[in-house]
Order: structure tokens, then C-alpha cells, then sequence
């Protein structure tokens, strides 16, 4: 079996997510300021549903392989693509906030092996998770711009499978996984240009499962009324994690589109 095939396969799965394919705003990190709709209890509430086509390089490592580096577009990423979703989401009241950030992605691959004695073919199939959940409070907002300190915890959850046919192996799997918490913290803010037009932005950094947990964005918006907004961006992911074989430790980052609905 050609190993490279495998850490190619596993640094794609792996870091999609943290590189998948999607990407947008809201409070949390990203949501404009521009005349928000208010309930009669003073909350405000967005979803954001987010592409972002992001690539990855880094170094990553799993199933006892030795550290392999991976530079792959997202073309490449792509073509091993399953399922993948990404959504943001925020409640706010005056000054606070709550938010939230979710990445799921399912991508497989499969090969043929060289002398086919041990297996003629492995599949290796990954899924991985990524959740932000925190809160933010502003510390300075006027008619065109606000800025918020934000605080919170990402978990992290990474599992791949290896299965094997043909060969001495055949029926054969082996699954390799971790999960881990990390804390974080920064900044996030909007500043409207016009009525219709705001720049907007994150970024934070952490640590705790992993050495360095960091997460930045900017992007351009634009309100088509008061409930529906679009924005496209650049977004860039990193996190640097190891323990017991297991390493994963790359940066995840390309253009991004979102579509918000707030009510």
C-alpha cells in the first residue's frame, strides 16, 4: 500500500475543516451594524449558512505514519469532497452577545496498492468537526462602527477510518481519532460605509488541546434591506496540534461568501 497515498488522503480529510468549503458572518465573529431588527424583548437574531473555499498546508500525521507535509488546493480537496456544511449564528441584547461557529466535513478516497498481497485497495473515508460557541461584549459602537472584545471554546473532533479489500486484509479497517478543546479569545467589528455597504472582521487566537488555536477574517458586505445581507471575504484558519502520534498542525485559508438572515 502506498503510504503516501494514505497521508495525502488523511491530510485532506483532516484539515478541510479546518478548511471545508464554506464561509460567512455574523456577530460571531462577522455581522454588520446597520440598523439591526429588534423583538420586543430587545434581542436581535442571525443565521448565517457560509462557503468557503478554503486550501491547506501543514504537517500532519495518524495511523503511526511518520509526519507528512500537505499543500493542497481546494481543487484538490474537492475532488475527494463528500458532504461538508457550514453555518454561524448570534443572539445579541444591547451590548452582549451570543455566538456560535460550525464546520462538518465528510471526504473519501481510494487506492490501489502496489503487489496487492496485503490488500489490493484501501479507502480511507474522514470526518471531521470544528464548533466555536462564545460571547462578546462591546466596547465601543456608534451609527457606523462597533467593536467587541469576544471570549470563548472551540472542540475540535477528527476521525478517520482505513479499510482495506482483497489480500491478507481484506475486511480489515483501522480507525484513528482525537478531540480536543481549545480556548479563545480576540477581537471582531463592522464598520459601515454606507447604509448599504460595511466592512467586517475577526480575530482571535487560543490555545489548550492545541499549542495555537488562531482564526482571521475580512470581508465586504452588503444589505439588500434590512433582514437579508451578503458579504465575500478572505478567511484564515491555523491550529497546531499534537499528542501521542497524532499530529495536526496546518493552515486553512481562501476566499469566502455567506448570505445573512437576520430577524
Amino acid at each position: 500500500m502506498r503510504s503516501s497515498v494514505i497521508r495525502t488522503l488523511v491530510c485532506i480529510g483532516i484539515c478541510f475543516i479546518t478548511g471545508s468549503t464554506l464561509a460567512a458572518d455574523i456577530q460571531s465573529p462577522m455581522t454588520p451594524e446597520v440598523q439591526p431588527i429588534k423583538t420586543e424583548s430587545g434581542w436581535t437574531f442571525a443565521f448565517v449558512p457560509y462557503f468557503w473555499a478554503a486550501g491547506l498546508s501543514g504537517d500532519i500525521a495518524q495511523f503511526g505514519l511518520p509526519e507528512a507535509h500537505v499543500d493542497a488546493s481546494f481543487s484538490d480537496i474537492l475532488d475527494h469532497f463528500d458532504f461538508g456544511a457550514m453555518a454561524m449564528g448570534e443572539a445579541r441584547y444591547g451590548p452582549y452577545s451570543i455566538f456560535g461557529d460550525a464546520i462538518y466535513l465528510k471526504i473519501s478516497g481510494q487506492s490501489g496498492t502496489p503487489r496487492g498481497i496485503l490488500a489490493t485497495g484501501v479507502e480511507l473515508s474522514s470526518e471531521t468537526f470544528a464548533g466555536l460557541l462564545g460571547a462578546g461584549y462591546s466596547v465601543y459602537e456608534d451609527n457606523a462602527a462597533r467593536l467587541d472584545i469576544v471570549g470563548g471554546a472551540r472542540v475540535w473532533s477528527v476521525k478517520s477510518e482505513l479499510s482495506f479489500s482483497g489480500g491478507v486484509l481484506d475486511g480489515r479497517s483501522a480507525t484513528d481519532e482525537a478531540t480536543w478543546v481549545d480556548g479563545m479569545a480576540g477581537f471582531k467589528g463592522t464598520y459601515s460605509i454606507t447604509p448599504e455597504i460595511y466592512l467586517t472582521g475577526w480575530g482571535l487566537v487560543g490555545a489548550g488541546g492545541a499549542d495555537i488555536d488562531w482564526d482571521v477574517a475580512a470581508a465586504i458586505g452588503y444589505n439588500f434591506n434590512d433582514t437579508v445581507s451578503a458579504l465575500a471575504g478572505y478567511r484564515a484558519l491555523g491550529v497546531d496540534y499534537s499528542n501521542d502520534g497524532f499530529v495536526f498542525d496546518v493552515v486553512q485559508q481562501g476566499p469566502m461568501l455567506g448570505l445573512k438572515v437576520k430577524f
